[in-house]
């Protein structure tokens, strides 16, 4: 069973899921809660979860906040809604991720975002990304491939291996 709790976001206008309990393998994110969208996921959300493999999001979801998938093990491919626009730090550390596509909306990858996802080989990113910060690969060591528009910036301290740049 997975049990959620939520709260409205500043807008009045969506919600924000706070908190999840359960330990099912296929988590499904809900469309929405009392008539209004689901568009933030709250910081942590889903850290430590080291049964979910997979996770259905609703197509309003516009952020994922800070350590949402930390440590989730178990979750090796995950698909982001089109809808998504910011990532906040350390979304995804230490989960095990192995490929993502970030969609077109995403403005940047923040510091740590993929902090210590050893398995993560391959991230191509949307034509909408501007800036990569530091540390955002930290930890990455099998990322053979990360693809980015001609114009992204990238810090000096982003972590990616020189080899697995690929600019399009």
């Amino acid at each position: 069973m997975q049990t959620y709790t939520f709260k409205p976001n500043d807008d009045g206008l969506s919600m924000a899921v706070m908190s999840y309990e359960g330990d099912e393998a296929h988590v499904v994110i809900p469309e929405q809660y009392c008539a209004k969208p689901i568009s933030v996921l709250y910081d942590k959300l889903f850290a430590g979860h080291k049964e979910i493999v997979d996770i259905r999001f609703p197509d309003t979801v516009t952020d994922l906040g800070e350590f949402v998938f930390d440590g989730c093990t178990a979750l090796k491919h995950i698909e982001l809604p089109a809808s998504l626009k910011y990532l906040w730090g350390q979304t995804f550390a230490r989960c095990e991720v192995e490929e993502i596509f970030l969609p077109e909306n995403i403005f940047s990858i923040p510091p740590h975002a993929f902090k210590d996802c050893r398995n993560l080989r391959k991230v191509v990113c949307g034509s909408g990304l501007k800036k990569i910060y530091a540390g955002a690969f930290s930890g990455c060591t099998s990322l053979t491939e990360l693809i980015v528009g001609k114009e992204v910036e990238i810090s000096d301290d982003a972590m990616i291996p020189p080899e697995a740049l690929k600019r399009v």
